[in-house]
């Protein structure tokens, strides 16, 4: 005999995007249900952005020691424990992951139920064979796994995805990366300053989240100095070998490698966990994926009272996306049929690599589309750059290297986006996120206060070329007589 619950609002997964509905839609005076299967503790603090970063982290911290005699300072010898870093990474994130579940466990055990949801029909879920549950409206916030092709699963265990890696009680001698995305590239770099032979493989050039051209060509041959990186590979054979994988691949110059690796690390790409949602049951619009299409302001699907949120939704699959996106659905699911759209922040990715690549409102891509579709956009955009390579506090810390080049509006002259891979990224991208949020000119963005001497000052100079390249007023001299072009 199944348990009958009726709710006013009923949410679908614990992850980021869950407990930010849950916590706002518990505001509105409303009852609310969260339907959790574990494991618990979201996936950016169990196998994503916390976990990576603790790898990265250890994975700086050798590459400073490497890079130490540039200073004139020569370390007594390097020594790199694979075992002691992974039991700093689980040891912290362990205590990231039990911050998550204390906060879950905030909430009423009547308001929780465990199991696996699917629809009856568009009001009602099943959750297993225990509960049956009536909802005016209802939240999907399901989360993201892994995708891997299906003929891989024969390597058996020496598959692994991202996620697994953080459940290694040591590092391995070598592996070969497939998805030279922003998990890729974060992993293997890592992996690789760690003292692990990275093998990266890619398909059709593509690299990072860039869309600008001379931005992605200057990324792919830092990386290709640093660890063996074939963006369009010719992968022709790779079969299991022991307990190594053999990989047959044509090199640049036509010839076949064959190497053997320790394991096979499947980055390529996630998909939403829609697909075991029981969605055919319902008359709901979804792409040719399967997964729902939703108002991007509201997040609100062609069934006005489902609405779909995080990872689930297909869009930007980062926390912070994540948690917005909770916040809107919570909200406007317990306000239905009175929804609103929600504040919606400006567009804003980092990868932690070395450098930091970053990514910031609309990408070179979608401001050609634009060009392309609305006449009213002049034609084009203009577009500022700085290389970090002369940049003075970049070559005072012995990090030059990088490209950052700034999109502006012509006749308006306002800041539209970025895209980078340049020192301190993260902190950069902060300020242009900012600036284009507030929907500033760049010539407004060229009063703010630049201290000397900082790696902002590189900022300074790209703005500086994109307002003459905007020819909205006379071109600012960039010039600093202590450290040269480029400030």
């Amino acid at each position: 005999m199944r348990k009958q619950i009726e709710t006013d609002v009923a949410i679908i997964g614990s992850g980021t995007a869950g407990l930010a509905a849950w916590h706002t839609a518990s505001k509105q005076d409303k009852k609310v249900v969260l339907i959790e299967v574990g494991p618990l503790g979201t996936t950016c603090a169990r196998v994503g952005c916390m976990p990576s970063k603790l790898l990265i982290a250890a994975a700086d911290s050798a590459h400073q020691v490497r890079q130490a005699p540039g200073f004139g300072i020569t370390p007594a010898g390097l020594t790199i424990d694979g075992k002691a870093v992974m039991k700093r990474l689980k040891a912290e994130r362990d205590r990231f992951v039990s911050l998550v579940i204390e906060s879950i466990d905030t909430i009423p055990d009547a308001s929780r139920i465990t199991g696996y949801a699917r629809f009856k029909d568009e009001h009602t879920l099943l959750v297993d064979d225990h509960t049956e549950i009536k909802a005016d409206t209802i939240v999907i916030a399901t989360g993201s796994r892994a995708n891997v092709p299906d003929d891989w699963q024969k390597l058996g265990d020496r598959l692994v995805i991202n996620d697994d890696v953080f459940s290694w009680d040591d590092l391995p001698k070598s592996v070969a990366l497939f998805g030279p995305g922003v998990i890729g590239l974060e992993l293997g770099q890592a992996l690789h300053r760690l003292g692990v032979k990275v093998w990266m493989f890619g398909r059709g050039g593509k690299l990072g989240p860039f869309s600008d051209p001379e931005v992605m060509v200057y990324a792919r041959q830092l990386f290709e100095q640093e660890f063996f990186l074939d963006a369009d590979a010719n992968v022709q054979r790779m079969e299991r070998n022991a307990d190594q994988v053999e990989i047959d691949f044509l090199d640049g110059e036509g010839v076949t490698q064959r190497i053997l690796v320790d394991y096979v690390i499947a980055a390529t790409g996630r998909r939403p966990n829609v697909d075991q949602l029981g969605l055919e049951r319902l008359n709901i619009n979804t792409n040719d994926k399967g997964v729902p299409l939703v108002d991007e302001a509201t997040l609100q699907s062609s069934l006005g009272h489902i609405f779909v949120a995080g990872d689930a939704s297909n869009q930007l699959p980062l926390l912070h996306e994540a948690h917005d996106q909770g916040r809107i659905a919570g909200e406007n699911a317990a306000r239905f049929p009175d929804i609103k759209p929600g504040l919606m922040h400006s567009t804003l990715s980092i990868v932690f690599t070395g450098p930091q690549i970053a990514m910031v409102g609309d990408s070179y891509r979608e401001l050609q589309q634009r060009s392309k579709q609305d006449p009213e956009f002049r034609v084009c955009f203009a577009i500022g750059q700085v290389s970090f390579e002369d940049q003075g506090r970049s070559r005072v810390m012995r990090r030059n290297q990088g490209l950052l080049r700034v999109y502006g509006e012509p006749v308006t002259g306002r800041f539209l986006g970025a895209e980078m891979i340049a020192p301190e990224a993260e902190h950069l991208a902060h300020l242009l996120a900012w600036a284009h949020q507030s929907e500033m000119t760049v010539a407004q963005m060229l009063t703010m206060p630049f201290y000397h001497p900082v790696v902002e000052e590189g900022l300074r100079t790209a703005l500086r070329d994109l307002n003459a390249q905007l020819e909205l007023g006379a071109a600012i001299e960039d010039h600093c007589m202590e450290c040269g072009v480029g400030d």
